[in-house]
């Protein structure tokens, strides 16, 4: 089984203090908005789409922030977009996302992915385009993530089996 190609966007408020950050319906942890890249598709626009369906938001991207490779078939090659509000009204939740909110960069959630932080972290030092792999996303420490968290594990495949 492959993992398709992914697009995340990092959206900032108008001052850029907080990021906008979706609670998973599956797992109830916190991610940036984005997801897969559909067949006929860039990454650009999957961005787009994703953030939209997510979280309610029209956006227009302002560079393209990184591109991660992984390491592993845990993880996707993933393009990180710095992207910018242009309209529509953010959705307390959807069809993938239990929650929406905009959370201050010096206060994220517990729960948000590690990797997720990484991104946001490379982004913020504003270079021209991080190329890095995914080292954070390791057999081992999904192994750890299960034995800690057991019932995101349940609910996971109980959404994945039950709820499509």
């Amino acid at each position: 089984m492959s993992i398709y190609p992914a697009a995340i966007g990092i959206v900032f408020n108008e001052d850029k203090t907080q990021i906008l950050l979706v609670q998973r319906k599956d797992i109830p942890v916190w991610v940036l908005p984005g997801g897969g890249i559909d067949l006929h598709e860039t990454a650009e626009q999957a961005a787009i789409r994703e953030i939209k369906e997510e979280t309610g938001f029209i956006v227009e991207i302002e560079r393209k922030s990184g591109e991660y490779t992984p390491i592993n078939r845990l993880a996707a090659f993933t393009t990180v977009f710095v992207c910018h509000i242009k309209g529509g009204n953010l959705l307390n939740a959807s069809s993938e996302s239990a929650s929406v909110g905009f959370y201050s960069i010096n206060a994220l959630p517990k729960l948000f992915i590690e990797v997720h932080k990484q991104w946001l972290e490379d982004s913020l030092l504003n270079l021209d385009l991080v190329k890095k792999p995914i080292t954070s996303i390791t057999y081992t420490k999904l192994l750890i993530y299960f034995l800690r968290h057991p019932w995101h594990i349940i609910r996971y495949f109980y959404t994945r089996m039950f709820q499509s």
